[in-house]
């Protein structure tokens, strides 16, 4: 009895550790969608529950964690080597910030929620993107102006912060290319 409690917590783990490590061509939709196959029909759902386009998604999440379920951002260090507070609380596959994933659970329900688990954040990012639309009138498929504002939040969106970080537009605009290579490759997936 002990044994078989025993192995099946490796297994769960071993399975569990497997399934956290991002999928090794993210350029490729396709790719992705094979190797995790629980994402595909994740990200439909998100996009049939929110309207927003898989590839606007998917873009959002490869540039904000490079599909990295225990993503944060990198610790200040003091003195060159010691570590120090993260410049941020985001977090996982989202990036999202502590305070705007604790909207998202109150205003979803999902109550248990987790940013480290794909199908939460891919439905966070559709969430996000739907609130975005409503609020500010972005086109949920215009993944550069979603990223925008995903990346300043929608406040300052609003403002036009962006307007001032000349490398943040660029690197909206290579969000935009990510979701239209993503949206032509979804096209020949089998």
């Amino acid at each position: 009895m002990l044994r078989q409690v025993f192995l099946s917590t490796l297994c769960l783990l071993v399975v569990s550790g497997c399934s956290s490590t991002p999928p090794k061509n993210r350029n490729d939709i396709c790719s992705i969608f094979e190797q995790k196959r629980g994402w595909h029909d994740d990200a439909m759902d998100a996009s049939k529950r929110w309207g927003t386009p898989v590839p606007v998604m998917m873009a959002i999440l490869k540039h904000e964690s490079s599909f990295r379920a225990d993503a944060k951002p990198p610790r200040k260090k003091y003195l060159g080597f010691i570590p120090g507070a993260r410049a941020s609380s985001a977090y996982g596959y989202p990036q999202a910030l502590d305070g705007t994933w604790d909207g998202y659970k109150r205003d979803t329900g999902h109550r248990w929620a987790d940013r480290d688990d794909f199908d939460d954040a891919i439905d966070f990012v559709g969430w996000y993107t739907s609130v975005s639309s409503r609020k500010l009138g972005i086109k949920k498929a215009d993944a550069y102006s979603q990223y925008l504002a995903y990346h300043e939040g929608q406040g300052g969106y609003s403002r036009g912060t962006y307007k001032r970080k000349r490398w943040l537009m660029n690197y909206a605009k290579q969000v935009q290319k990510t979701s239209n290579r993503y949206a032509a490759q979804l096209q020949r997936c089998g």
